[in-house]
């Protein structure tokens, strides 16, 4: 069973609730996708899922019915209530109230095992969220998140083009990523003012390159901090000529140009 729009309205009302903005707070009230995201993410019973942001647990049923294992972190305390009723008899779902980005990944760990992340995310943590758990938690084999398709957009975008950033640096050091599908807004209550996309990304085994990922990264929020002036320029006091000629990278050339493993060669010049 998962939510229409109607159940969403007397939730909300038997609840006192209203989606706040603030949050990001947009309810799916459609069962065809959220039983289309649990079909995407594969998973089923001896399955470890952490969703974030679970909201009035219209994508937590569907992923309780696939019999996999479900943890669902919602941060709001009103929400929490409302999924009590929600999913009062599903033994296989837990419901933590946490603020999914100071969340300690690490509790995954202690219960052994990869994990999941489905989940469809709040529009002001998703980016964010989808790095921390990239940077920290790779217990976390594969994530498939509900994004804004911007968002969506800078996960899997390549160099050279208009949404490649740093957080497309990252996504690809650490995993492979790739748009599987298209969400409307017609499908949310309240319906917000962009389109959604799903976007599923695999951790790598191990990382793209060799080298240290925090210094690279750290070149890589200079670089594209300044993302429209040249690299002598944005990584000024941090990478110097002859860096640069280790490196084999052109600093006249702009942050969008070069890939991961450029980035790792230049972190390993500037060291």
């Amino acid at each position: 069973m998962t939510h229409g729009r109607a159940e969403i309205g007397r939730l909300l009302e038997r609840h006192g609730l209203a989606p706040r903005r603030s949050r990001g707070q947009n309810f799916v009230a459609d069962a065809n996708t959220v039983r289309r995201i649990a079909r995407l993410a594969g998973i089923g019973p001896g399955d470890r899922v952490v969703e974030v942001g679970p909201g009035l647990g219209s994508l937590t049923l569907a992923l309780a019915e696939t019999g996999a294992e479900i943890l669902a972190i919602e941060v709001d305390e009103g929400l929490v209530a409302a999924l009590h009723e929600v999913l009062d008899g599903v033994a296989n779902v837990e419901v933590v109230r946490a603020d999914a980005m100071d969340y300690d990944w690490s509790q995954l760990q202690a219960r052994s095992g990869s994990w999941h992340l489905v989940a469809n995310l709040p529009y002001n943590i998703a980016t964010p969220l989808v790095a921390d758990v990239l940077d920290r938690a790779p217990w976390v084999v594969h994530q498939l998140v509900m994004v804004q398709r911007e968002v969506a957009d800078r996960l899997v975008a390549a160099p050279r083009t208009d949404a490649y950033g740093a957080v497309s640096v990252k996504v690809a050091y650490w995993a492979e990523a790739r748009i599987v599908g298209d969400v409307p807004a017609t499908v949310f209550v309240p319906r917000p003012n962009v389109e959604s996309a799903l976007v599923e990304i695999r951790r790598r085994p191990v990382p793209r390159a060799a080298g240290d990922p925090a210094a690279m990264f750290a070149l890589v929020r200079a670089g594209f901090g300044q993302r429209r002036k040249m690299l002598r320029r944005s990584l000024a006091g941090l990478v110097d000529a002859d860096a640069f000629a280790a490196a084999g990278i052109d600093p006249q050339q702009r942050p969008e140009e070069l890939g991961v493993d450029d980035w790792v060669r230049l972190a390993e010049a500037a060291r």
